[in-house]
């Protein structure tokens, strides 16, 4: 019984631990979230057109090749 007792005693000082870093915790403003969400879709999308591009060369080359 001991054993699980120790048990709970350690996982109750992790969470308070856990509750003390979560305060210490600097959230963006509403304006910091736009932007950032701003460059990862911008970077998303710059992605997606270069993926498309090197794929739309490999396809040229490959029927070129295959005819």
């Amino acid at each position: 019984m001991s054993n699980v007792k120790q048990v709970f005693q350690s996982l109750g000082a992790y969470l308070g631990e856990v509750g003390v870093e979560f305060k210490k915790i600097a959230w963006p403003d509403r304006q910091e979230l736009v932007d950032s969400t701003v460059v990862v879709l911008s970077f998303i999308v710059i992605l997606a057109v270069v993926v498309l591009c090197c794929d739309k060369t490999i396809l040229f080359f490959l029927k070129l090749f295959h005819a």
